[in-house]
């Protein structure tokens, strides 16, 4: 998420230590910030402080760039009430940081007390006041129906023991925890994340003995921890994320991928094994059957022919040979038929006949040649080489990619997956908060990217024609589904969204495409990745005039790029 000024946040335990630092960094952005403490003095100090930054961005304003609300955050009411008054003065809630937090005495183990002013109320403070946060924002967030981050704020203590104030670590850990199985949020364009520093020179940090401190590398910087959490708000990625900062070792993502692999399952529903990702020495025959393309011709079935060879050992060096499992059928196996993705003019592309017809697949590795050492006979992999259409394909070695499991889903991964997720984010430059159409949504690498657009934190519109294609879009994430059978596509874009169209994921071609750069934005980003409607005459695809298109796209500043 790109900071801007006029976006706004929220912050717990704003009026001191790591909270104040947020408030005063969001303000040096141009942000409105809502400081929420118990302390009304210290709070509304942080409130001035941050309208007086904010005046360098904002004049005349209807509201102040700031507001102070004294709150008790173990209070659910309290708590609600908070959240409510920043919505009502700023209208929504892009970013919410839960920072409120309190140490513990005496320790647990010698409290003769009920607890209720001591380790209960630092379990309500530090763990359930974090989670309330956390449901209120989220719930505002995804009501709003646009982009917004939470950051919660653990501490080391809550990636390992605290010998010297046990309730406080049991919370921290809580917390970090918490934060780390909120993942799913993301598919709703809410990203939560949780901040573990060590010791930072604030009142509680100060508590700390000066050896303990002094053991770790000393107090951290605050700057420190205010660049872990705008790397935490910025970074698109991250999501579930614990971020660890220590003056030992600087910033680290808790768990390490190693550490992670320890304990990850895979969540198939098969039963497949996965401790063992060698398969067993496939039977070599002595031939095998292929696809060739013997003329060059739009019909695919017309232009192809099924030829059985004989399997040529030893396999070449630095190549591997592939028992394919499964291949991938593409719309674009009828161009490749035709000899459109070949350089030159129709005659040298003629020369190269018969050549093999497929894009992808999956496959085993059944034998492999010299000095190919990085990968095993036996070992599933995936290939987008032509020549997939196979029985056997023997490709470079380094073209492949081992994966898990020889599954047809991989499949869905290689050319319909890479083409939106390329599209998207190298072509289209998408970030959050954008509005993203996806033509022939349903289609194989429309699926993928509705469903990318919306965890990068976009609003989602998806065309296709029919109801169950436009219930299933609706479910993997698309915000707004229209069906073509029941309504026009061109009146919905230009109802719902008179200001156009960000970014356009374009499929289909002919009047689709004049459609969509009609309806895209200022500065809009249209990706062209196909044009389906044109592919199905008798000649194949035929190239269409669009005459002034480089004149219309000039004068909004927009963008068409063609990814194949």
């Amino acid at each position: 998420m790109e900071l801007k000024p006029g976006m706004s946040a929220l912050v717990t335990g704003g009026a001191s230590g790591i909270g104040k630092a947020l408030c005063s960094a969001f303000a040096q952005k141009g942000l409105f910030v809502t400081v929420v403490d118990f302390s009304e003095e210290n709070g509304r100090e942080v409130a001035a402080l941050v309208q007086k930054e904010n005046s360098k961005f904002h004049r005349d304003l209807r509201v102040p760039s700031s507001v102070f609300v004294k709150c008790d955050v173990s209070n659910a009411d309290s708590l609600a009430a908070a959240f409510e008054k920043h919505v009502q003065t700023y209208g929504g809630l892009d970013i919410c940081i839960n920072c409120a937090g309190i140490a513990n005495r005496p320790l647990v183990y010698d409290d003769t007390s009920d607890g209720a002013r001591t380790w209960r109320h630092a379990v309500n403070v530090n763990l359930v006041a974090v989670i309330d946060g956390t449901r209120i924002a989220s719930q505002i967030m995804r009501s709003q129906k646009k982009p917004g981050v939470i950051i919660n704020i653990g501490s080391a203590a809550g990636l390992y023991p605290m010998i010297f104030d046990p309730v406080y670590s049991a919370t921290k850990g809580g917390v970090v925890m918490f934060t780390r199985s909120l993942i799913p949020l993301k598919r709703h364009g809410v990203r939560v994340n949780v901040l573990c520093p060590e010791f930072v020179q604030t009142n509680m940090g100060e508590q700390m003995g000066r050896r303990i401190v002094d053991s770790t590398g000393g107090y951290l910087k605050m700057e420190d921890i205010v660049n872990g959490a705008f790397e935490l708000i910025q970074d698109e990625s991250k999501a579930g994320a614990c971020l660890w900062i220590t003056n030992r070792r600087g910033m680290e993502y808790w768990p390490t991928p190693e550490e992670q692999r320890k304990y990850m399952v895979n969540p198939s529903k098969s039963k497949r094994t996965l401790t063992n990702n060698i398969y067993p020495s496939i039977q070599m025959p002595e031939s095998f059957e292929k696809i060739v393309v013997h003329t060059l011709s739009h019909n695919f079935r017309n232009a192809t022919r099924l030829e059985r060879v004989r399997l040529r050992l030893p396999v070449e060096p630095h190549s591997a040979l592939v028992k394919i499992i499964y291949a991938g059928v593409n719309a674009s196996d009828v161009n490749f038929s035709s000899g459109r993705y070949f350089s030159g003019n129709p005659k040298e592309t003629a020369s190269r006949l018969p050549f093999d017809a497929g894009f992808e697949g999956v496959g085993i590795v059944a034998a492999v040649g010299d000095s190919v050492n990085h990968i095993k006979v036996g070992t599933p992999v995936a290939l987008m080489t032509f020549g997939s259409y196979a029985e056997f394909t023997q490709v470079p070695a380094k073209h492949l990619l081992p994966v898990p499991r020889p599954d047809p889903e991989v499949v869905a991964m290689l050319t319909s997956g890479l083409t939106a997720s390329i599209g998207l984010e190298k072509a289209g430059q998408m970030t959050s908060g954008k509005v993203v159409l996806v033509t022939a949504a349903a289609g194989g690498t429309g699926q993928f990217a509705v469903q990318l657009a919306k965890l990068a934190g976009n609003k989602v519109v998806a065309t296709c024609g029919g109801e169950s294609k436009a219930e299933f879009l609706a479910s993997v994430g698309a915000d707004r589904v229209i069906n073509y059978r029941n309504e026009s596509i061109k009146d919905v874009l230009k109802k719902e969204f008179p200001r156009g169209v960000d970014i356009i994921y374009e499929s289909v071609g002919g009047e689709m495409f004049d459609l969509c750069l009609n309806a895209l934005a200022v500065h809009g980003h249209l990706i062209v990745i196909g044009m389906i409607s044109q592919y199905q005459g008798e000649s194949g695809w035929k190239p269409k005039n669009y005459t002034g298109l480089c004149e219309k796209i000039l004068a909004k500043s927009q963008t068409v790029v063609c990814v194949t």
